[in-house]
């Protein structure tokens, strides 16, 4: 009497990365992506539009003095960087960075099925390197515009002429790295999810559960490091100077510092 082998089980198919897609224009677009990223966007206007309507200078609410406290914590970044007056427009746009990535790596912790209808936009590749063009792009332009062409050109031969390459190549990776640090960490947390839902159903509320704790405080994480980066990139594409602080703001550092200092009287009119 023969046995007939049975099949042993080596590895289970785990259904990652896949995405709803649509057909439009003969391009293929990720459906739910542009669902959660639009949901995001819609719930950051919306938080801006309520901050605006309801801020009030007596005592604050929690919102608004959780807004307050990011908003201090970017303009001190800001200033320290490369100063506010250089491109006034940084500290927004790490503000809005901060919050939108926030609320788009936290729909991924939401419950949504399996497969996931509602998965995070940052754990799709297309999205995080928008968000890493949307800074970089800018950076380039107000660096051309800080510097004028020549001594854009010339940032790229420095310290020396042989450094030529590797700075190109670092400028070419900005975009790149910024894009795959978010995507990286978010997708794995999306891989670490789908592993856990194989898990029986009586024991996997619990990983399943202390995992999306983690996932809440990897959002926090990631969101403030890409604002971070974000103004460091800018600081740096401004210096005009050796320190990677621009001028400008060292320079107004300088004068209110001897603004501040006295003037010494003669010895006469000493009283």
């Amino acid at each position: 009497m023969t046995l007939a082998a049975q099949p042993h089980v080596l590895a289970v198919e785990v259904d990652i990365g896949t995405h709803e897609t649509v057909k439009f224009l003969g391009l293929t677009w990720h459906w739910d992506t542009i669902l959660t990223s639009v949901i995001a966007g819609v719930i950051v206007v919306g938080l801006g539009l309520y901050m605006r309507w309801t801020a009030r200078s007596g005592v604050p609410s929690k919102m608004q003095l959780l807004f307050e406290m990011l908003v201090s914590w970017v303009n001190r970044q800001v200033e320290e960087s490369m100063g506010l007056r250089v491109a006034p427009f940084v500290a927004p746009l790490a503000v809005t960075l901060f919050v939108y990535i926030l609320l788009c790596n936290w729909i991924g912790v939401l419950p949504s099925g399996h497969p996931e209808h509602l998965p995070a936009p940052t754990a799709d590749i297309n999205l995080t390197l928008t968000l890493a063009l949307v800074v970089i792009v800018p950076m380039h332009i107000v660096s051309l515009k800080r510097r004028g062409l020549g001594r854009y050109i010339r940032h790229y031969f420095e310290p020396y002429k042989i450094f030529f390459p590797i700075n190109v190549v670092e400028e070419l990776a900005k975009p790149i790295t910024l894009a795959l640090r978010l995507f990286g960490n978010i997708f794995s947390g999306a891989i670490m999810v789908s592993l856990l839902a194989l898990m029986p159903p009586y024991v996997l509320w619990l990983p399943q559960w202390l995992w999306k704790l983690i996932d809440l405080g990897v959002g926090v994480i990631q969101a403030f490091i890409f604002a971070l980066l974000t103004i460091l990139y800018y600081a740096f594409a401004t210096a005009t100077g050796g320190h990677g602080a621009s001028d400008e703001h060292a320079d107004g550092g300088d004068s209110s510092s001897r603004q501040a200092s006295p003037t010494p009287l003669p010895a006469g009119q000493v009283r």
